[in-house]
């Protein structure tokens, strides 16, 4: 199915969230969800947790690539790939060794942290980027946005001015990644997003209701719930987080843990 921003706000209330495959059978076929832009169509396979895979008309962009390199096979290789911060479950060495092509060139942007950490492979087709940064690849451009915790006790998991969450622009259609963050003044400014990722787990990032009032602050057109697992607390609720978030935007359901994996 394919959505445009011009008619969806008009059409969501009709269609409801689109349904997926169970996980066995959507990542076997790779299948994924097609938004179109005036470039071309956008088509998104979320992998695990935090880990996705973007087809777009200005090429193939991996986000936060972790795991097992056999989670990417059947997926066209990376022209792009991007970091937000060094955790395990966002940033991973090994894997980002595996899945780099050798036939051609990935252009990988990170937040300096990880930059600093990249091995000697992948590190002369790297650059860093901090909070504000604006890059640009080809006819996409990247714009680094601070990704932190704002509640108290939650600020030594992500610092202020450390990582990044990303808005890519590809002509008329905007994403949003959040990383790991709870809302901050920029997350809450932006505007014309048509695609966005927001995290949600205790205790490291932001609640379910802090995720669906950011939500409805900056009102993206689609939205969809990630990073709802939790290594203490149990996990996120995304049913719920889309009750919240109401009528305010379309969520959408993916299925990032295999079943059984949230306990």
């Amino acid at each position: 199915m394919t959505i445009n921003r011009r008619t969806f706000l008009h059409s969501a209330a009709a269609t409801g969230t689109i349904m997926v495959l169970p996980f066995a059978a959507r990542a076997e076929a790779h299948m994924g969800d097609m938004f179109e832009t005036d470039m071309g169509s956008v088509t998104v396979h979320p992998v695990h947790h935090a880990s996705i895979v973007l087809e777009t008309p200005v090429g193939v962009i991996y986000v936060d690539p972790v795991g097992e390199a056999s989670e990417y096979e059947g997926l066209p290789a990376p022209d792009l790939i991007l970091i937000t911060h060094e955790h395990g479950d966002h940033y991973n060495a090994e894997t980002l060794s595996a899945i780099k092509p050798t036939d051609k060139p990935v252009a990988v942007y990170t937040n300096p942290a990880v930059y600093d950490m990249l091995n000697e492979d992948i590190k002369p087709s790297a650059e860093a980027m901090a909070n504000g940064d604006s890059k640009t690849f080809g006819e996409l451009t990247i714009d680094a946005i601070p990704a932190h915790n704002v509640t108290e006790d939650r600020m030594n998991f992500h610092p202020e001015g450390r990582d990044n969450g990303y808005v890519l622009t590809m002509g008329d259609f905007r994403i949003y990644i959040s990383g790991d963050t709870e809302p901050t003044p920029e997350m809450e400014a932006l505007t014309d997003i048509d695609l966005c990722f927001m995290c949600m787990n205790l205790p490291f990032t932001q609640t379910a209701e802090q995720a669906a009032e950011a939500v409805k602050a900056f009102m993206p057109a689609v939205v969809y719930p990630y990073h709802y697992r939790g290594r203490e607390g149990g996990t996120q609720d995304p049913e719920a987080f889309a009750e919240m978030v109401g009528d305010a935007t379309e969520v959408k359901m993916a299925e990032w843990y295999k079943p059984g994996e949230l306990g």
